[in-house]
């Protein structure tokens, strides 16, 4: 099913759904994974509910009370969780055995102590690679999957966000972005960032990782940078994002090839799938969406006509939100 829309239908904007109530978490804790890092993960909705999982974005980022707001609390147990690294996942900024691979493990641990059997997978952006890597590398436990700013970690999308290509819709940003970085060395803006970036200097890190954070902050909505995030002011927060996310990005998402993940998009097409992207989403552009769309022709797919990247964007909201109630029903 296909409902992309190219230009506004009238009186959509009056018509669109919002978020949920807010919601406490019923339930939280630190998770073991065996080796250094302890996962930060909580539950919140009906613990007799359909299940579901949501993934962060980033890498690097963190969950929030508003993840919570996108499920129906009466008809979803949701659980969420802080990646290896990030938010109050332990230790903070960590990059050992860190790897799209130890996450994957991640989720199927967290399955487990929760005594899921399967559930609905949630992701947007970075989690919407994990979320299909993890989906096509346990394809049994996952009951559906909702997925937003489709990003599939390949070269192309890197260097159109981070060398070449959204630096001609901001210049401004851009030319903020790439200051801290010699001339001789912007040739590879992920290779120098990530020298910096693992810098034993704290000053060096801190730096840098503003400067990262900042780029995203500037060009994540269509509605300015007012609508960044709060956390990218904090310094604790952005080290930890900008390490990891240039840390998986350095080694090209830890995928076996270019493009290796589009490729086992077979594994999953008998998944019920809801695939939402903006239209004038400048991090993670629409060609991805579409892509994964034709490789997965199953998958419901809409396009918010007057959407950037955010989750939080109104035309974002009304897609994922109808999406988790219609995934209800599988």
């Amino acid at each position: 099913m296909d409902r992309s829309l190219p230009t506004p239908p009238l009186g959509a904007a009056q018509s669109r759904r919002g978020l949920y109530p807010e919601i406490e978490a019923h339930a939280f804790g630190w998770l073991p994974t065996g080796g250094p890092h302890e996962l930060y993960y909580e539950e919140c909705g009906n613990p007799e509910g359909k299940a579901a999982i949501v993934l962060h974005g980033g890498p690097g980022g963190a969950i929030n009370p508003t993840m919570r707001r996108f499920f129906d609390p009466q008809k979803w147990r949701v659980a969420l969780f802080d990646q290896r690294g990030c938010g109050k996942s332990r230790p903070n900024a960590s990059l050992e055995d860190n790897t799209t691979w130890t996450l994957v493990e991640d989720i199927e641990r967290l399955r487990k102590h929760l005594g899921v059997e399967k559930w609905t997978v949630f992701g947007g952006s970075w989690g919407s690679t994990l979320a299909l890597a993890y989906a096509v590398t346990h394809p049994e436990r996952v009951e559906a999957l909702v997925l937003r700013g489709i990003f599939l970690v390949s070269q192309r999308e890197l260097k159109w966000f981070y060398q070449d290509g959204a630096s001609m819709l901001f210049p401004d940003a851009w030319e903020r972005f790439r200051a801290p970085i010699p001339k001789a060395e912007r040739g590879d803006m992920i290779s120098a960032y990530h020298r910096r970036l693992t810098h034993t200097d704290r000053k060096v890190q801190a730096e840098a990782a503003a400067a990262w954070s900042q780029w995203e902050g500037d060009t994540i909505s269509i509605r300015g940078p007012e609508a960044r995030p709060p956390k990218f002011n904090e310094v604790d927060f952005a080290v930890a994002f900008a390490r990891i996310e240039c840390h998986f990005f350095a080694n090209k998402g830890f995928f076996a090839e270019d493009g290796w993940l589009l490729k086992q998009v077979g594994k999953i097409r008998h998944i019920p799938g809801w695939i939402v992207n903006g239209r004038f989403d400048v991090v993670t552009p629409l060609e991805t969406a579409w892509a994964l769309h034709k490789a997965w022709p199953e998958s419901k797919f809409e396009v918010v006509w007057d959407a950037g990247h955010a989750s939080t964007e109104p035309g974002v909201i009304d897609a994922l939100i109808r999406a988790t109630d219609e995934a209800a029903l599988v």
